[in-house]
């Protein structure tokens, strides 16, 4: 039973699909505002060139992969209370990567290139795999979503799980080398991010996908099956307190090298930076979820799991805004062990604030994901249908 009558579930089905559509036509149009006024109009500078669109762009990236752990774990691993959610699971990675790509190719003007960087491949640059990752991912994730929705496919859907789960680690694993291989600046530059932002992947991905379950849920009348509830809300107590370790071993492992330090006091004490490090992606991106998951009084309510997952992702934004922004804002050291002072800026620190198009076009990224979600959840009817009697069998059985 649905919670609206038809024609009223049917109009709110319009209105939210209008204005997400709306609302990334607005991104689309800040996107062309600043390509023809050029950068003068945005808050990004010589010294960081990437701002808010890029944030919000490589969280949605990120978490496109770590949203197909869900169905990773019932295709693959053979985990029953996940397998009814793959459906879901490709079809947010699908949406939340288009919106990431979306931002990424826009903020980095003339998206007309595009078909150079295509049949112009340059093997030696992390940028050039892009080409490759992101297409493949495209059909592998289809493929695979085919392989469960078409009963004749049925057969071959472990297979293609198989190669989706490999290439989304792949991608990631080239979206952290990205910063890897970035060894000009101190924020960056640790075989650490590969795997890190594979685990951030995870968490981030299971958040979003909480919360768009649950609305999910919500919008039909239904409630989640408990054990499914605790089983997620587990998986993602897990992946929060894996990339708190991580966050914590890169800090550690930067501070080591005498180089570091100077940026590390900064990002971690002495900057605009330090606040949004401690207090949102430590304190209310962190700890504060683990205490929800884990505490007696809430980790058992619908309400406080999703407020979690919520928490989670805001977490995330700090994350990825302190360690883009903040890395770019620390001065370059272009020659070690000498002090440069000129004209331009040379040994001191940048400040950015994002202008109005830059955030138009962020949320024009979300829009999309929003937007695409909300239709292919309509048409392609990816609510979870779940077998209480296969959710009672696998009651025994630990993630």
């Amino acid at each position: 039973m649905a919670i609206l009558n038809p024609r009223h579930e049917e109009g709110f089905f319009y209105l939210l699909a209008g204005i997400g559509g709306l609302v990334s036509a607005i991104g689309f149009a800040a996107a062309l505002y600043m390509e023809h006024s050029g950068h003068v109009v945005t808050g990004m500078n010589n010294q960081i060139v990437w701002g808010l669109p890029h944030v919000i762009a490589i969280f949605l990236i990120i978490a496109a992969s770590g949203v197909l752990n869900v169905a990773s774990m019932g295709s693959v691993f053979g985990r029953v209370l996940y397998k009814p959610r793959a459906p879901l699971s490709g079809l947010l990675a699908i949406a939340m990567l288009s919106g990431g790509l979306f931002v990424i190719m826009l903020d980095l003007g003339r998206a007309d290139r595009l078909i150079v960087a295509a049949t112009h491949f340059n093997p030696t640059s992390v940028f050039g795999w892009n080409v490759i990752l992101y297409p493949v991912f495209y059909a592998l994730v289809g493929v695979y979503l085919w392989t469960m929705m078409e009963r004749r496919m049925n057969p071959y859907s472990k297979a293609a799980g198989l190669a989706t789960f490999v290439w989304r680690v792949v991608l990631t694993s080239g979206t952290g080398s990205i910063f890897a291989f970035l060894v000009a600046r101190q924020a960056y530059g640790s075989a650490l991010l590969a795997p890190m932002f594979i685990i951030m992947s995870f968490s981030w991905g299971l958040a979003v996908f909480l919360v768009v379950q649950t609305t999910m849920y919500a919008w039909n009348n239904m409630s989640l099956p408990p054990l499914i509830q605790k089983r997620m809300k587990n998986l993602l107590a897990t992946f929060v307190a894996a990339v708190l370790y991580f966050t914590f071993m890169l800090h550690l492992v930067n501070a080591y090298f005498a180089k570091n330090i100077a940026f590390e006091y900064f990002i971690l004490f002495d900057s605009e930076f330090a606040s949004q490090f401690w207090i949102g992606q430590v304190l209310l991106g962190s700890l504060l979820p683990l205490v929800l998951l884990f505490s007696p009084s809430t980790r058992d309510k619908v309400l406080w799991v999703n407020v979690a997952a919520l928490l989670v992702i805001l977490g995330a934004y700090f994350q990825l805004y302190v360690f883009i922004i903040g890395g770019q804002a620390f001065p370059l050291e272009i020659f070690p062990g000498y002090d440069v002072k000129s004209s331009f800026m040379d040994g001191a620190v940048d400040h950015y604030s994002a202008s109005l198009p830059e955030v138009l076009l962020a949320v024009g990224g979300l829009a999309i994901a929003f937007t695409m979600t909300t239709i292919g959840v309509r048409i392609l009817h990816f609510l979870p249908q779940d077998d209480l009697a296969e959710l009672e069998a696998a009651s025994g059985i630990t993630d």
